[in-house]
């Protein structure tokens, strides 16, 4: 078997290949990003006879995907867990390079995860439709911002509803004042077409995703959060427990541990800021629903305070998640499950 290292950049791949050995079959190359290009050179060989390796990053879809197409077996190396790279003194893109091939050949990737298809597909609906309804939010502050400025009050409880856009476009402002609320308001009604847009998209595939319809009966937790979780954790099969997946979420304490000592800290933040975005926001909901989840956030309030109460709580909805979908349950299956346990 040969093992491709390749080192992904925008413009170019620094593409190393290595035989079982260590020997070079290819020294570092420098290839174009361009489909052409990388074909021809993963051409020269059989695709049963090389295996190739690169970083995860912000941009491994198209060449995974491209690679997969040509019959390639491909694998994301997570870069925090590959020491050999993260930690080099000397780091330039031939040595990356090398490095992956030397890796993969040894079979020392720390692999990260590379979802299917549809969970990628999912993914990116979901996190647009995120993105849209932040450029919302910040749009109509910027309207919230313009009324206050001019001493104007808003008499509607919701000012972008019916009555509250037929006010303000009946505002008789100052030339600045009235240009920039127009181009705010233009600018809030496209972004709600694009928004219903994607929230239709998402209707149906929560019609063809089994996980995501358990979720959905979290109480407090509708059909975009239930997806949003979904698409973020994909195969939950890759978790060996519920603290794998907290802690993918980055909501698990930080530990320092030396001799005899260990310290906890702050939640760690690292792994998928959508998912702990998700759990929180579900858990923000679903606290104030009867239930396991809003006692043990209420005893914890009292205790610790509703800050740490509330991180507590989405780490605690996670471990839910998790045993909800790798068992399959429902919400309602779950809790009879945790109260026949406790009684």
């Amino acid at each position: 078997m040969l093992h491709a290292g390749i080192d992904m950049h925008k413009e170019f791949l620094m593409v190393t290949v290595l035989d079982e050995e260590g020997s070079e079959v290819v020294s570092p190359r420098r290839i174009p990003t361009s489909g052409l290009s990388i074909e021809e050179f993963f051409g020269e060989f059989e695709p049963e006879e090389i295996a190739a390796v690169l970083e995860a990053g912000p941009n491994w879809y198209w060449l995974c995907a491209q690679l997969d197409e040509l019959g390639i077996q491909n694998k994301l190396c997570h870069p925090l867990k590959t020491k050999a790279i993260a930690s080099a003194r000397i780091k330039t893109d031939k040595i990356d390079s090398r490095t992956l091939a030397d890796l993969s050949r040894a079979d020392l990737i720390a692999e990260s995860y590379k979802p299917d298809a549809q969970t990628r597909y999912l993914r990116e609906l979901m996190r647009g439709r995120s993105f849209m309804v932040n450029l919302r939010t910040g749009l109509k502050n910027r309207v919230h911002s313009i009324l206050a400025k001019i001493n104007i009050k808003n008499p509607y409880s919701d000012l972008f509803g019916i009555g509250g856009m037929g006010f303000l476009e009946s505002l008789t402002l100052p030339d600045v004042y009235r240009d920039s609320l127009d181009s705010y308001l233009e600018v809030i009604e496209s972004l709600n077409g694009e928004i219903a847009d994607a929230e239709k998209k998402a209707t149906r595939a929560l019609e063809e995703s089994h996980e995501a319809r358990l979720l959905s009966t979290i109480p407090g937790v509708g059909l975009i959060t239930s997806l949003m979780i979904t698409a973020e954790i994909g195969d939950v099969s890759r978790f060996d427990s519920h603290r794998q997946l907290c802690s993918f979420a980055g909501l698990v304490p930080s530990t320092w541990q030396s001799g005899g000592a260990t310290r906890h800290g702050r939640i760690t933040r690292q792994g998928s800021r959508w998912l702990r975005f998700a759990l929180v926001e579900a858990c923000r909901h679903a606290v104030g629903r009867p239930g396991p989840l809003a006692d043990f956030y209420q005893r914890l309030s009292r205790r610790k305070g509703k800050s740490t109460a509330k991180v507590a709580a989405a780490r605690k909805l996670g471990t839910y998640v998790y045993y909800m979908l790798r068992d399959s349950k429902d919400y309602g299956e779950l809790v009879c499950f945790i109260n026949g346990e406790r009684g």
